[in-house]
């Protein structure tokens, strides 16, 4: 894994904390590589709203701001949401095996974790296979713009839950939900799996009153079937 990867899974896996300063100096040296190369990663994760930087104060790890993870889970419901129903249409049955496989490493790994314990390996690996499993349920959408719009989103909201979920206290909830959206997609049922998706996501709402409503099921497949969308 390059520079980049390896920094990018640490920004969002609890390695740093909130607010923290990087610096390319400090990072190199545990990296092994120069100032400038850390310097170069750490302006890509810029771009990639994973970094705060400023002339003459550097770079650091954004801070939390109920703001900005009530924008991101927004987004992030509308692009699964829309990722999904596409994946439905579109997905054929290696995408069912391939999401079938992602559902049952992430589903082995959350019945395994230890509830209220803090273990960054354990922690790592969740975070990968969830990502993971997700991804998954939208590879088939057809748009890898949208594919992209969601990992940059899933990287964002994961840094900001990350200090809340080092303890895993969400984890017999998520089991529970992640098998009803496999349940709805598996079954080709767009308004169900939007709806537990929604339900999924909605605990990093700040104001669940304002989760995106789902566009009518009923107009997307009336512009399916004639070839609009």
């Amino acid at each position: 894994m390059d520079h980049f990867a390896l920094l990018r899974d640490q920004l969002v896996n609890g390695h740093f904390e909130p607010g923290q300063r990087l610096k390319p100096s400090t990072l190199a040296s545990e990296f092994g590589c120069s100032a400038s190369a850390i310097r170069e990663a750490l302006f890509r994760l810029h771009t990639l709203g994973l970094v705060d930087f400023r002339d003459q104060k550097g770079f650091r790890l954004p801070k939390n701001s109920p703001q900005l993870q009530q924008e991101l889970t927004q987004m992030r419901i509308l692009l699964e949401c829309e990722g999904a129903c596409l994946s439905i249409r579109l997905g054929d049955l290696e995408w069912e095996a391939r999401l079938t496989a992602a559902h049952h490493k992430l589903g082995h790994i959350e019945r395994h974790v230890d509830l209220g314990k803090s273990d960054r390996t354990t922690l790592i690996m969740w975070t990968t296979a969830e990502l993971e499993f997700h991804r998954t349920l939208i590879e088939a959408c057809g748009s890898t713009l949208l594919i992209q719009s969601h990992d940059q989103v899933y990287q964002r909201i994961r840094q900001q839950l990350i200090t809340a979920d080092r303890l895993f206290q969400f984890v017999p909830e998520n089991v529970a939900q992640h098998q009803g959206i496999i349940d709805a997609a598996l079954a080709r049922d767009e308004t169900l799996v939007c709806e537990r998706i929604t339900q999924h996501l909605a605990r990093s709402l700040i104001d669940p009153s304002k989760a995106p409503p789902s566009v009518s099921q009923g107009a997307r497949r009336k512009l399916w079937t004639e070839g609009v969308s």
